[in-house]
């Protein structure tokens, strides 16, 4: 290995870190504290480390046939051995992290762990590659849930919520590398869509995962809530115009795929700030 930066990067370590940072401050919402909350952030981390890592080391000849050079294995930054390594510790790491906290939410995260790498393979190239996404982010939430003290059974608006947001980042995730999938052979759902439809699919889930989590809980709507909706309203809008504008210069969209790093913080803000998850 040449540098532990890019063994990071290989992670894909941008959404890996939203996704964690998100879990962790719902952890904090929901009653976590203490040694609780770092061990919901390692655990839910590791699932994001044991992907990324994965991914990048099935795909590493893709990677190098496409001339990815932001992409450490295919530049040469670090080997694919590492990264497959790496991939490997961190699956194993993963039910591990959820012992502490008890069957229930170790059953819950090794599943997250699971359904991660089944995108990786073989979901990843069928019409299929949503369910991995639906599945996962929905059990990440009912995972810091059932690891309280307790183990509260966590409420289906939530489950929705996360899995719902699930969809929506795997069609923005997937559009800045369209051209390049379809070049080496993946063929997911979003690339059966194609570029503007799957634009459309991704605001269309986020928007429903964030209107799920302000009229989901029992009572009247938070102004937290009505907050979280409008600024959604704004921002995954402002992605969509911004990538359909990438899309007709052919470059690459970055744009849907960060709003949706946003609005994902957004919602859990609406958690943290609600009080109402259990």
């Amino acid at each position: 290995m040449r540098s532990p930066v890019a063994l990071l990067k290989a992670s894909h370590a941008e959404p890996g870190a939203a996704v964690t940072l998100a879990m962790t401050l719902l952890a904090v919402g929901v009653g976590h504290r203490g040694w609780a909350v770092a061990g919901v952030a390692a655990a839910i981390g590791a699932t994001q480390l044991s992907v990324g890592w994965v991914n990048d080391w099935l795909d590493a000849d893709r990677d190098s046939a496409t001339g990815r050079t932001d992409k450490p294995v295919a530049s040469g930054a670090v080997s694919r051995r590492t990264v497959g390594i790496s991939g490997l510790i961190a699956s194993l790491a993963i039910p591990l992290l959820g012992l502490p906290f008890g069957p229930a939410a170790t059953v819950c995260i090794t599943l997250v762990g699971i359904f991660a790498l089944l995108y990786d393979w073989p979901l990843k190239s069928t019409p299929l590659s949503i369910v991995p996404y639906l599945v996962a982010f929905g059990l990440m939430p009912a995972f810091v849930v059932l690891a309280l003290p307790g183990h509260p059974w966590p409420p289906a608006w939530l489950v929705a919520a996360g899995a719902l947001l699930g969809g929506g980042a795997h069609f923005a995730n997937v559009l800045p590398d369209l051209a390049d999938d379809a070049a080496t052979g993946v063929v997911g759902l979003p690339h059966r869509l194609g570029a503007a439809w799957s634009q459309v699919a991704a605001a269309g889930l986020l928007l429903a995962a964030t209107l799920t989590l302000v009229f989901g809980p029992p009572g009247h709507p938070s102004w937290q809530g009505v907050a979280a909706a409008a600024a959604a309203v704004v921002v995954l809008p402002s992605g969509w115009y911004v990538g359909k504008k990438a899309l007709k210069r052919g470059t690459r969209q970055v744009a849907m795929f960060r709003s949706v790093i946003v609005v994902a913080l957004i919602d859990v803000a609406l958690l943290v700030f609600s009080g109402r998850v259990v």
